[in-house]
């Protein structure tokens, strides 16, 4: 005898046999959970909860000099707007960003586009390439230090080769602008790199085909880095444009390695380093570390608004 529910027909089974009753879908159990957990405590610890402290404590006067923790509200916030120094890192701050996303930019793509054809050593060429992003922040304004350095750096040698005598012009710590401008040089040079390998990766899963459609229709390799490469790479440029917003915002090692606590090539973190550490005033340092993270969430999201676009090859 066989069962049917209404409207569906099923087959009778051959004398003898049974049939087998639906299997049930297995439980997960706690496994997934157990291997997750010590991710979720990582961030939690160290990324979720010093956050949230951030947040917290920068409404409250957390001065070492002024005890006790007492709530302030917007006093630390205001405190920093009418503090003369970090006003001025502030606007060397966004040369930092401005300039270094669109060198780093600019750059990543021309460097990914000389690579992305195969040739012979483009491994090699790559690994010396990475080389500037691997060193520590510090580790490269030693050398750049050096380079730079009034006595005998590379740039003063190479000038006296061209001039009558030995050159002792010190090119950092006097003009601001000049000062602001070498550094971001050495930040550039740091961060280019890994934008031109996340360019690189975008510009690989592009599908050759399109290129060969490009040049029947007479379309050459200016025109096809434009109409093809361009658009189609549009998701890296923006990650690779985040990645360099976020370092050039946070730059701390450069500029205090070559041109120390003097204010004319001075950061927002360096400031943030200097009001914690030294004034003891960790109520704004903490208020300052909160406009720093909301305004790189706020570019970020502008970044990634105005330049990705989801491509579906």
């Amino acid at each position: 005898m066989t069962a049917a529910l209404p409207g569906r027909s099923v087959a009778p089974l051959p004398a003898g046999e049974i049939r087998p009753a639906a299997a049930k879908p297995r439980r997960a159990g706690v496994l997934p959970y157990l291997l997750i957990t010590p991710v979720t405590i990582f961030i939690v610890v160290l990324a979720l909860l010093p956050a949230g402290v951030t947040i917290v404590q920068s409404f409250f006067t957390v001065n070492a000099l002024d005890p006790p923790v007492r709530f302030s509200g917007l006093d630390n916030f205001r405190e920093l707007f009418a503090n003369p120094d970090v006003l001025s890192s502030a606007v060397n701050t966004s040369f930092y960003v401005l300039v270094g996303v669109l060198l780093s930019t600019v750059l990543g793509i021309a460097m990914a586009v000389a690579l992305q054809a195969p040739f012979r050593g483009r491994s090699v060429v790559i690994a010396i390439m990475i080389l500037p992003w691997a060193l520590p922040g510090v580790v490269e304004g030693i050398l750049w230090s050096g380079i730079f350095d009034p006595r005998a750096g590379l740039i003063n040698g190479v000038s006296a080769l061209f001039s009558s005598g030995a050159t002792d012009t010190v090119l950092i710590g006097q003009n601001r602008l000049l000062t602001v401008a070498l550094i971001e040089l050495v930040q550039v040079w740091q961060i280019t790199p890994l934008s031109a390998l996340l360019i690189l990766a975008a510009m690989q899963l592009i599908p050759g085909e399109l290129y060969e459609a490009a040049r029947i229709d007479g379309a050459g390799p200016w025109k096809s880095l434009l109409r093809v490469t361009l658009p189609l790479a549009r998701a890296g440029i923006a990650v690779a444009m985040v990645q360099a917003m976020i370092a050039t915002l946070n730059v701390f090692d450069q500029p205090y390695i070559l041109n120390g606590a003097a204010a004319t090539g001075s950061s927002l973190t360096m400031e943030t380093y200097f009001i914690s550490f030294q004034n003891l005033n960790f109520g704004a340092g903490y208020a300052l570390s909160l406009l720093i993270t909301v305004t790189t969430l706020v570019l970020s999201a502008l970044i990634v608004r105005l330049v990705y676009r989801r491509v579906d090859l």
